[in-house]
């Protein structure tokens, strides 16, 4: 991936089911994590007692956090309301030039913050509650 604008990085949401994605926030800082927890098998017949792991075991799952203000009160009532009902949908981060990871997540925090002489922010996270998928840029 060539280097690209950390703000054409997107978070969207389909909040219906519709399979309309909009997007929910004006996030001034992204992240995406993936991770993979591992099967330990190491034994004390393994080599040398080094670790040994099991292949295609363990917990995969994705990470989103992000930190802004938000686009709109229509992008505001979205989260707010995914986070108050707990709710799993789906969800899609676009990275300019590498593609665009999809799938079920739920807001797992949700924190508002601000200065006398600034605007309200926010900081959110969102956990994976499902497979995810990941469709390469064109």
């Amino acid at each position: 991936m060539v280097a690209q604008k950390g703000k054409d990085l997107l978070l969207k949401l389909d909040g219906d089911g519709s399979g309309n994605f909009i997007t929910v926030a004006g996030l001034r800082t992204k992240r995406l994590s993936f991770n993979s927890a591992t099967v330990d098998t190491t034994d004390a017949d393994s080599a040398g007692r080094w670790r040994e792991l099991l292949a295609g075991s363990g917990v995969q799952r994705a990470s989103v956090s992000g930190a802004g203000i938000f686009k709109d009160a229509q992008s505001d009532a979205a989260v707010r309301t995914q986070f108050f009902d707990a709710a799993i949908s789906a969800w899609q981060l676009i990275l300019p030039g590498f593609g665009t990871v999809s799938g079920s997540f739920q807001v797992t925090a949700l924190e508002y913050s601000g200065d006398h002489d600034g605007e309200v922010t926010f900081d959110m996270a969102l956990e994976s509650a499902g497979a995810i998928a990941f469709t390469a840029a064109s």
